[in-house]
């Protein structure tokens, strides 16, 4: 963000986040529960527009926990945009996700698709997008919702890389067998598709950023409030996404079949047109082989994650 000229504020509990990651940015350590630090860091930082990316986000998880998930995704967002309305700061852009909208009755998936998510976690951002409207409705806040399909790939730079201390992403998770020689897990090889495997629409980390800083740009414009998605409008099945791997790394990656994952619907592919109109946005990696090289490379550099880059 500071190569388009604004000054980010990192406010962050470090559950899953790493301090790494900030770099030389300012990091407020705290967790999002906690209303007073909160509107403190706000008021003191001076801060104008707000990006929320905090939520649980593990689907299996939310499946055998939702509570945690209500309670982190619904409640504390809500104390969030309360304390935005206080301090009367109204560009707001949140983190939603394809999980809104469950199984697909048409591929691509646009925008006014209905939404009917199939898990905890999917039915959370639901609630929060339909709080942010009716807030919206009431001329509390300015948002858009950018509905995230796969994230995945790594700067180019190298410099930031994908490190989760209980990994569930797919591409991460074969690039980390790869390094060390051992299986990845697919979860249901039983679905509708070509190799019954589940499709995905992987969108690179870079160009999901980018998004935001169109959207936040948007939003100061006066552009107006809206929900897009975020994809390459491309699928790719958990094997494709193998053999990909493979090819990148020159390595044979072992895997083995296991049952489905409660929740997960067999096809989501986005169609970002909308987007790319409105706003101007276009992916500048969106082919797969990219996507994995790029965190094949950052991986390659960080077998440990960001424990190598302090060690």
């Amino acid at each position: 963000m500071k190569r388009h000229g604004y000054e980010p504020i990192v406010y962050d509990n470090l559950q899953t986040g790493h301090r790494e990651a900030v770099g030389n940015g300012f990091l407020v350590v705290a967790d999002l529960a906690d209303a007073e630090t909160l509107k403190k860091t706000l008021r003191s930082h001076s801060v104008d527009s707000v990006m929320h990316f905090s939520a649980d986000s593990l689907v299996g998880e939310s499946v055998q926990n939702p509570r945690k998930y209500f309670n982190n995704n619904v409640r504390n967002g809500l104390q969030l945009l309360e304390i935005l309305y206080e301090l009367k700061i109204r560009n707001f852009i949140f983190s939603s996700s394809a999980a809104v909208y469950g199984e697909p009755d048409a591929i691509p998936i646009l925008e006014d698709h209905p939404c009917s998510p199939t898990n905890p976690y999917g039915e959370t951002k639901w609630i929060f997008e339909k709080i942010l409207e009716a807030f919206h409705a009431l001329g509390k806040i300015n948002y858009i919702s950018l509905r995230y399909f796969n994230a995945a790939g790594a700067d180019p730079d190298g410099d930031l890389g994908e490190d989760h201390a209980a990994e569930t992403h797919i591409i991460p998770l074969v690039l980390k067998a790869a390094l060390d020689n051992t299986s990845v897990r697919i979860f249901g090889t039983d679905y509708e598709t070509p190799d019954g495997t589940c499709i995905r629409d992987y969108i690179h980390v870079t160009d999901l950023a980018r998004a935001h800083i169109l959207a936040l740009k948007g939003l100061i414009a006066g552009k107006g409030s809206g929900v897009y998605n975020l994809g390459n409008g491309n699928g790719y099945s958990v094997k494709e996404v193998l053999k990909t791997a493979e090819n990148v790394t020159g390595k044979k990656i072992k895997s083995y079949e296991a049952i489905r994952r409660p929740g997960d619907p067999a096809r989501l592919v986005a169609s970002s047109d909308k987007i790319q109109r409105e706003l101007g946005w276009s992916p500048k990696y969106p082919e797969l082989t990219t996507i994995i090289q790029t965190a094949w490379e950052w991986h390659k550099k960080h077998p440990n994650g960001y424990k190598t880059q302090s060690a």
